[in-house]
């Protein structure tokens, strides 16, 4: 068993059920996908956790090991290895050493963005969410060689746009989303910085009042060689 602090700091809007904290994890710290999901690929590298804003964007979380991303049909799950957040009296505190993991689903994210690196930095790609109540968006920082973060946004824009065309039970698309999300799903590529919308994106919710208004420095983490990544 694991202590899956899943430290993302959003919890579902709709659609998903009340009591979903996070991955179901075998006894190799691998997902066990649900019966009718698929695995697409898996990959290792640096995540983080950010808060997007109109003015200023900042670093929240980050991991200090490289994990494992798992992308399948459903959603983008990462596991490894780090300081774990527990949820303490409506707030996320730092707790032990330990397993920690986390998931995007499909419906949440509304966009992806390839910024622009130095020479010698690691690629980023950011998945990032609309939130309720705010104007801030949580966002999912993946980072690592180029050509693995380039491989994992062709195959997460992929997944997303096949996953929202192919549910119309939870997605309510236009026909002008259905027809992006279709050239989305072809994989076109994508050199250099990019931003790519996904249409049709649920908003999420922070699972405590208290996290819209974090302090900067209430939920720092060690990155190690990356810290100065932003």
């Amino acid at each position: 068993m694991h202590d899956d602090a899943s430290p993302f700091f959003i919890a579902p809007h709709r659609f998903d059920a009340a009591d979903d904290t996070g991955p179901t994890l075998d006894r190799r710290h691998e997902l066990v996908p649900a019966s009718d999901e698929w695995i697409l690929g898996r990959w290792q590298v640096n995540v983080a956790g950010h808060l997007l804003g109109p003015t200023e964007s900042r670093r929240t979380w980050a991991l200090p090991h490289a994990v494992t991303v798992t992308v399948t049909d459903h959603r983008l799950v990462y596991v490894g290895t780090g300081p774990q957040l527990a949820v303490v009296g409506g707030r996320h505190r730092r707790g032990n050493s330990g397993l920690v993991s986390g998931q995007i689903r499909w419906q949440w994210p509304s966009r992806l963005e390839l910024p622009p690196c130095g020479l010698d930095s690691p690629a980023r790609l950011l998945v990032v969410c609309d939130a309720l109540r705010t104007i801030q968006q949580p966002a999912l920082a993946l980072i690592g060689p180029d050509a693995q973060i380039a491989q994992l946004s062709q195959e997460i824009r992929r997944a997303v746009a096949t996953f929202r065309l192919t549910r119309p039970e939870l997605m309510d698309l236009s026909p002008p989303e259905r027809d992006a999300l279709s050239r989305l799903a072809l994989v076109a590529p994508c050199p250099g910085p990019a931003r790519v919308i996904l249409p049709g994106s649920l908003p999420v919710e922070f699972r405590s009042r208290d996290d819209y208004y974090r302090p900067r420095t209430a939920v720092q983490m060690p990155y190690g060689a990356a810290s100065g990544q932003r």
